[in-house]
């Protein structure tokens, strides 16, 4: 079974690997799992071969000559992102292994900021747990939720 798709489409699924491969009668693989593991672009896949070749060694931790080049490309990296997102300083980009540590870092940090207020978060029903157990885990929020539709829309 032929699969059309856009230009830009197969465009951006060739930076992918993985979703190079097909399945279940010759049909390209749909990843949809991204909260838990997300596939990995040719230009990531290079720069992490890159890394391990040339310059493998703490960032922000040393003097000598491979510890300063592995710190000036994360942080060459974090202006890359800067531009890319928009942001008005590159050093507001920060890096987490994931979602799961991203929402957890951000759940800490606004209930300490604002520790002694009571905060409403508003989730859906339709959240992964991911986030929703950070929220959970302070104890100065209230966590509400907005239903769904039985069509699976917002309510």
């Amino acid at each position: 079974m032929a699969v059309r798709t856009s230009k830009a489409i197969t465009k951006i699924r060739e930076e992918f690997p993985l979703l190079q491969r097909t399945v279940h009668d010759d049909l390209p693989l749909a990843y949809l799992d991204n909260a838990a593991t997300t596939p990995v672009p040719n230009v990531v896949q290079r720069r992490l071969v890159s890394y391990y070749s040339s310059y493998t060694s703490n960032i922000h931790r040393g003097l000598h000559y491979l510890s300063v080049e592995a710190t000036r490309q994360y942080e060459d990296t974090r202006k890359q992102v800067q531009r890319f997102i928009n942001a008005e300083y590159w050093d507001e980009i920060i890096f987490t292994s994931g979602t799961t540590m991203s929402l957890n870092m951000l759940a800490h940090g606004i209930s300490r900021q604002f520790a002694d207020e009571e905060i409403e978060i508003i989730l859906t029903t339709m959240e992964h747990h991911s986030n929703i157990v950070p929220w959970q885990l302070q104890k100065n929020f209230r966590i509400k939720y907005l239903p769904m539709l039985a069509n699976g829309e917002l309510d």
